[in-house]
């Protein structure tokens, strides 16, 4: 079991293991929490051995019935016309609550926008908590499309929160992998900016034998990110310069780390790079329900003390979660009234 996060150890075990060659393994979520101390070390194992590639399938015990009904009510309401999702465009959100076009957000990296379109949505907060004052651009109310499809926004809601406890358990492992408590994220998350996105992938016209990218190469801002389940393949990770399909087993959700979680751990957790691209030939679009961990924005985000050694000295400077997420919103093109690529 890893009890700390040296890079060096990480690296020398998995080539002493594996030689050159990373993969994404399958752990199961349940295996580490009813375990016994063998078994959870075997997962924290397998987990950080995975996390080099930045991915990890994880075995779970979410409902199938309920990732059925959200998604049948997010392609219910991805179908409507035009002017109907239109309606949910919240004006100043940069993306953290409702509707969200094509050709709008944009990898940090790149100039051209992704071929999708998003429906964003978060745990509300009160009126008067410090932070919906503060941060009103990713506090404010869900804006769901409960006028047009009645019973979403209960359902939705719902699933937010079972996905985010879902990644709170998923963040016990990781924590234990670096050399901290077990509970180390958990106050971390207490209110965070948490935020889940269904994304729709609209079928594209394609010369035979021709592929096409729906979103370009980009990581996540956040700690780590997870994904259920998706309609349909195009999910790439890039592993030792090259990319490789995701294709978890079946009722597995893929965690994905975020450029936060890199930030925490003096880049010994590197956070996972993806695109979204069809195979050749791929006929239909594409759906995915993902959702971002996010800290609760006034935290800091300092290099833990167990990844900075003399062999691994300090890489990154201390940032604000709040800072980190709003240069990462501007970068990707979210900020309304200063887009950096024109999408007009």
């Amino acid at each position: 079991m890893h009890t700390g996060c040296t890079p060096s150890a990480l690296i020398s075990e998995r080539k002493e293991r594996y030689g050159d060659w990373m993969e994404i393994l399958d752990i199961d979520l349940l295996a580490f929490e009813r375990g016994d101390s063998a078994t959870r070390a075997a997962v924290v194992d397998g987990v950080m051995k995975s996390l080099t590639t930045g991915f990890v399938f994880v075995e779970h015990d979410l409902s199938v019935g309920m990732i059925d009904d959200v998604y049948g009510q997010l392609e219910a309401f991805f179908t409507l016309p035009q002017e109907n999702k239109d309606a949910y465009i919240v004006e100043g959100s940069h993306g953290q609550t409702g509707y969200t076009g094509l050709l709008v957000e944009t990898a940090a990296a790149l100039d051209v926008p992704d071929w999708k379109e998003m429906l964003n949505w978060g745990a509300p907060l009160g009126e008067g908590h410090p932070l919906r004052s503060r941060y009103p651009h990713r506090y404010g109310p869900p804006t769901l499309p409960e006028n047009d499809i009645p019973g979403i926004h209960d359902l939705l809601l719902g699933f937010h929160r079972t996905i985010a406890d879902l990644q709170a358990r998923v963040l016990r492992i990781i924590a234990l992998g670096l050399g901290v408590h077990e509970n180390f994220f958990d106050q971390m998350l207490v209110d965070g900016a948490t935020l889940t996105r269904a994304i729709h992938y609209p079928a594209m016209d394609a010369a035979p034998g021709s592929q096409h990218v729906w979103a370009g190469e980009h990581a996540d801002i956040n700690l780590i990110t997870a994904l259920p389940r998706a309609t349909a393949a195009g999910l790439q990770v890039k592993i030792d310069g090259d990319w490789v399909d995701a294709a978890p087993p079946p009722d597995r959700a893929i965690i994905n780390t975020g450029l936060m979680l890199e930030q925490l751990t003096n880049g010994v957790i590197p956070s996972g790079i993806h695109q979204v691209v069809s195979a050749e030939d791929q006929q239909g679009d594409r759906y995915s329900v993902v959702q971002f961990a996010h800290p609760t924005p006034w935290t800091i985000l300092s290099p833990l003390p167990t990844c900075v050694t003399p062999e691994t000295p300090l890489r990154y400077p201390t940032i604000s979660s709040a800072d980190a997420l709003d240069k990462v919103l501007w970068e990707i093109n979210l900020v309304e009234d200063g887009r950096r690529v024109d999408t007009t």
